[in-house]
């Protein structure tokens, strides 16, 4: 595979969480042709934790990298205008520009998200919204993804973007199996909102989690919200509230996107024709399938599986 430069840019006040996540999301493996470096305006850089940074990179990489990625800082702060000014210069050269979480205020001041859509973490948007008012402010979403520009919420919220990109460059399978060796929760869309009354699944027999996990081993099933409620054994009003709360989505999204998700792990490791991938996922007729991959994934399953199919 051809090698793809990644430039994280560590920021003076740096989150320890921020940066850590496309680090080892991104990290070089045999199964991806991800080169990551991080890189820091100076010799060093505060994080908000009790460490500094000192890196192997500095702004040349950043200019040289196919993508950048900007973790947040605490609080958020306009970046020296060296930095400003080579992350105008990537975003001109057509480079691939990423925030995560506060991230997006630097960006922003570079002039990187001028007329798209983006978002930020949720206690600093009104802030982002005012003091950026040329950018669409997205308020109640995990990422937004602009194409070539991409930005995530809260700290967390970094983890399904830099999945999502994954799956973007490489397919599902690659992503997924990333995501399990971080133990990440299942690829969560980017329409979802990122501010839930319980971001964590509550521990013990409380959590739905058991439910979800009965629900993805029969998603060749119809699977109803009767049948989910009976499983954890609470009422139908009651599993709304407690699903949307643990995941912030519904039962009949969360269903879809885990369909989906088995779907194209299904059109990237078999040669199954595309009806008989639709049953397998219980989307039921090709059709059906066809619909959803253009609403969700904005293609069609053939052009996927031409994609990333092995």
């Amino acid at each position: 595979m051809t090698a793809h430069r990644i430039a994280i840019l560590a920021l003076d006040g740096v989150m320890p969480l921020d940066l850590a996540i496309p680090a080892q999301i991104f990290a070089t493996r045999p199964e991806t042709p991800y080169e990551t470096t991080v890189c820091t305006p100076a010799a060093t850089v505060h994080t908000t934790g009790a460490f500094t940074v000192h890196a192997e990179g500095d702004l040349e990489q950043v200019r040289a990298a196919d993508t950048v990625i900007v973790p947040g800082t605490q609080p958020p702060r306009r970046p020296p205008e060296a930095v400003l000014a080579a992350l105008a210069e990537a975003h001109e050269r057509g480079k691939r520009m990423v925030s995560i979480c506060t991230g997006a205020f630097a960006l922003a001041a570079a002039g990187v998200l001028d007329g798209l859509h983006a978002t930020t973490h949720w206690q600093y948007i009104d802030d982002f919204a005012r003091d950026f008012p040329a950018v669409s402010v997205d308020r109640d979403v995990l990422y937004v993804d602009e194409g070539n520009v991409l930005t995530s919420a809260g700290v967390c919220c970094g983890i399904d973007l830099c999945l999502h990109i994954v799956r973007r460059d490489l397919g599902a399978v690659v992503a997924n199996r990333i995501a399990r060796g971080l133990v990440a929760a299942p690829h969560r869309e980017g329409g979802q909102a990122q501010y839930v009354p319980a971001p964590v699944a509550v521990a013990g027999d409380a959590s739905l989690s058991g439910t979800r996990e009965w629900a993805l081993q029969r998603l060749s099933e119809p699977v109803t919200l009767r049948q989910l409620a009976r499983h954890a054994g609470i009422s139908q009003r009651t599993l709304m509230r407690r699903f949307t709360e643990e995941t912030g989505t519904t039962p009949l999204q969360w269903l879809l996107h885990a369909r989906l998700g088995r779907a194209r792990e299904l059109l990237e490791t078999t040669d199954h024709p595309v009806d008989r991938v639709a049953q397998d996922c219980g989307l039921g007729t090709a059709a059906n399938l066809r619909l959803h991959f253009r609403r969700v994934l904005d293609t069609t399953p053939t052009a996927y599986r031409r994609t990333f199919g092995s």
